[in-house]
């Protein structure tokens, strides 16, 4: 690794939402303590915002990227081809991102092969406050508790927030089940306002729970920022200050102690056989909105 100082370029340049990219740098370098643990390790996408340019996400590094930048190679079904991520293992390799304008950044929930979290995702719908996503996350929390788990909740720097569970070594099939199977019961806990539905259109208003983030999903990491108003910053917050905050209260410019991500997670769990059980009954949510959008369309090519 180059032991060189970095020389960063710009630091009064606009960047988004009225900051600037000193903003971003002074941020990553008051955190990057704490966030290189969350992300080392796993192939990481960013956001970039490049003067001039709509924000676009990376996952291929460019060539230019130096050499201290340890990377991995993943084929990506997707797109049929390999992908060279790059791995955040160190700070220097974070303040090179931040120099490149690298806003977000997203990591997958796996480690090698280890499926580190089961993750639940709180969107609340159009219009509504953040409220709506407390009381939904309550509704989880209530689900894990009754299966014997727990887990810690940050903001997703945005409009809702992300549920983390910590794991033992399950396979991801099993851990998929299980997300499905906590936000089914979630859902009965206060049909009134949180749904499973996919589909937007079939939400009804409701806080969507979301138990997608499996597989092969990525999550905004805790302490991220995001390409939002203000910058704000993807944070842990202890459930029983969850009612007392807003997303928008976290910001690039929010200093704070200690780690509270690490804090307040709890150690890995066992998930129960009865909740893997369960989730292998319910579909993947995908999977039916995939067909329901099938089914539409031949729909309406027969009505025509």
């Amino acid at each position: 690794m180059s032991s060189s100082p970095m020389k960063f370029s710009s630091l009064d340049q606009p960047l988004f939402g009225g900051l600037v990219k000193g903003d971003l740098v002074e941020y990553l370098d008051f955190v990057a303590d704490r966030f290189v643990p969350v992300l080392a390790g796993r192939p990481l996408s960013v956001w970039r915002i490049l003067r001039g340019q709509d924000p676009f996400m990376q996952k291929n590094v460019p060539k230019y990227t130096p050499d201290y930048v340890k990377t991995v190679e993943v084929w990506a079904e997707a797109s049929h081809r390999q992908i060279k991520y790059a791995l955040c293992d160190d700070k220097q390799t974070l303040m090179w991102f931040a120099n490149q304008r690298a806003v977000e950044y997203h990591v997958p929930l796996f480690l090698g092969d280890h499926q580190t979290h089961m993750v639940l995702d709180i969107d609340p719908p159009e219009g509504s406050g953040f409220d709506v996503v407390v009381q939904s996350a309550f509704l989880i929390r209530e689900a894990l508790a009754d299966a014997g788990l727990e887990g810690a909740v940050k903001t997703s720097g945005a409009k809702g927030v992300h549920i983390f569970v910590p794991l033992g070594q399950h396979d991801p099939d099993d851990v998929a089940a299980a997300t499905r199977a906590v936000a089914a019961r979630a859902e009965k806990l206060g049909p009134e306002i949180a749904t499973t539905a996919y589909i937007r259109a079939e939400r009804g208003g409701k806080v969507f729970l979301d138990s997608t983030r499996a597989w092969g999903a990525t999550v905004v990491a805790a302490y991220s920022p995001r390409l939002r108003e203000g910058l704000p910053i993807s944070f842990p917050v202890p459930w029983d200050s969850l009612k007392d905050v807003s997303p928008a209260d976290f910001t690039v410019r929010s200093r704070f102690d200690g780690d509270p991500w690490t804090e307040l997670m709890p150690g890995p769990q066992t998930l129960p056989d009865d909740l893997v059980a369960e989730g292998h009954t319910i579909p993947v949510a995908r999977v039916v909105a995939m067909h329901e959008g099938k089914r539409r369309k031949n729909q309406r090519e027969r009505e025509k």
